[in-house]
């Protein structure tokens, strides 16, 4: 049970930072997305979001700085592998599913409901 309430609380805290920064600021959602992927592979890079994602779980991987930090770890791995050309094929290697996983639904969801720019 305390699984749960560490990812419960550090991913709440993450979505409490995330609409703080779109009730007080001028930021749109678009740059705060940016913002956090940009935070997740900093602080992966440097690894200080291991120990956060090693104690929350997924309260610290599903959300978008997740991604990020996944980012960072498949082209530090890659580069350590592979040299100059892991800072491409890393971060493709990470993305690879999340994004076709992206385009198939969102194609899904634009055949299902009728999507209306605002």
């Amino acid at each position: 049970m305390s699984e749960i309430l560490k990812a419960f609380w550090v991913g709440g805290f993450i979505c409490l930072i995330g609409q703080l920064l779109i009730d007080k600021t001028k930021l749109t959602s678009g740059r705060i997305l940016v913002l956090y992927v940009c935070i997740g592979a900093v602080l992966g890079s440097v690894g200080i979001y291991k120990i956060i994602a090693d104690y929350a779980g997924a309260g610290a991987t599903v959300p978008i700085i997740g991604f990020g930090h996944n980012l960072s770890k498949s082209v530090l791995k890659e580069v350590a592998d592979k040299g100059f050309t892991g800072i491409f094929t890393g971060s493709l290697k990470a993305a690879a599913g999340g994004i076709s996983a992206t385009i198939l639904f969102g194609f899904i969801a634009a055949l299902v409901f009728n999507p209306k720019e605002k």
